[in-house]
């Protein structure tokens, strides 16, 4: 087998161009609402003292704070492309400026003195589906062009390389997670002590400073023997990531682990990372188009005519 097959055989994997339209349209509706939901968070800070003022990736450009009305302005032109890039309209143009966007936004947001990473993952996927044709099916594009929505229709490789390195990104991420695990503390972190620390700190931080804190994570510090099988599991679901790119049933688990993992962090640290906790970081792995295509089916030989219907995408023909 020579290394150029084995390449084309992981990457160029053909998938149907609605499978890619459903991803756009998943991510593009968590990033608005992130957008959105957090727009006091990510606009606050265009108001801090300019001494506060680290920084980071992309806005390292910049040796001065943006004037408040600057910053705005790109918040909402960012919102304005994520509801065309949602909407599947004029994708090649409008969708890079979606994602360059929502990379400053999240950049310029971690510039004063705290960085986050929760949505690093989001971006990096936004910027990925810049780069695909991800409007041929169920978007605008391709209802005012007959051509490109019959192209949509198709299985092709071009759909499915952006969706392979969307996973391949999301794999990657965990894996990085779990080997940082282990340059930390070593096989120390199999141990449970460590883990235990974490939560327990954590929590008393928060209690103290009047923040929202977990009971759960609070009462269960006190039997460091729950927290061995838990380090086990989270680094063993971190370094296995790579198995979820070999196999559907095998993604199937792995996402599922990880979901469980999240939910886990979220009862005993009270912390939500949104993004994987929907489930929509994981959509790459898997073929979301067909719940849509089975709605829409099942609602057309009801009522045809339905205004939810006729959005809905159909089967391939």
């Amino acid at each position: 087998m020579t290394e150029g097959g084995w390449l084309d055989r992981f990457w160029l994997v053909a998938a149907p161009g609605l499978r890619l339209a459903a991803v756009r349209v998943l991510i593009a509706t968590f990033a608005l609402a992130w957008l959105i939901g957090g727009a006091s968070l990510s606009l606050s800070c265009l108001w801090f003292p300019s001494a506060r003022f680290e920084p980071v990736g992309v806005v390292s450009l910049l040796d001065a704070p943006l004037a408040p009305a600057l910053g705005v302005a790109i918040w909402l032109l960012t919102v304005l492309a994520g509801v065309a890039t949602l909407l599947g309209w004029r994708h090649r143009m409008i969708a890079p400026v979606f994602a360059v966007g929502l990379l400053w936004v999240t950049s310029y947001r971690n510039s004063w003195g705290m960085i986050f990473h929760s949505e690093n993952l989001l971006v990096m996927h936004t910027l990925i589906l810049a780069l695909v044709p991800a409007s041929d099916a169920w978007s605008l594009d391709g209802a005012r062009d007959p051509q490109l929505r019959a192209r949509g229709r198709e299985r092709h490789a071009r759909y499915g390389w952006g969706l392979r390195l969307m996973a391949t990104i999301t794999v990657l991420t965990y894996l990085l997670a779990g080997i940082a695990k282990l340059r930390a503390a070593g096989l120390a972190w199999l141990g449970g002590d460590v883990l235990l620390g974490h939560v327990a700190w954590d929590n008393l931080r928060k209690i103290e400073l009047g923040d929202l804190h977990s009971p759960l994570g609070a009462a269960l510090s006190a039997y460091p023997a729950v927290f061995v099988p838990l380090a086990w599991a989270s680094l063993m679901l971190e370094l296995g990531a790579p198995i979820a790119l070999f196999g559907a049933w095998q993604a199937r688990i792995w996402a599922a682990g990880m979901w469980a993992f999240h939910v886990g962090v979220l009862l005993i640290m009270a912390i939500a990372f949104q993004y994987p906790l929907t489930g929509i970081a994981f959509a790459s792995l898997f073929a979301v188009e067909q719940p849509l295509v089975a709605l829409g089916d099942r609602l057309r030989g009801r009522r045809p005519d339905s205004l939810l219907a006729r959005l809905l995408p159909q089967a391939e023909e």
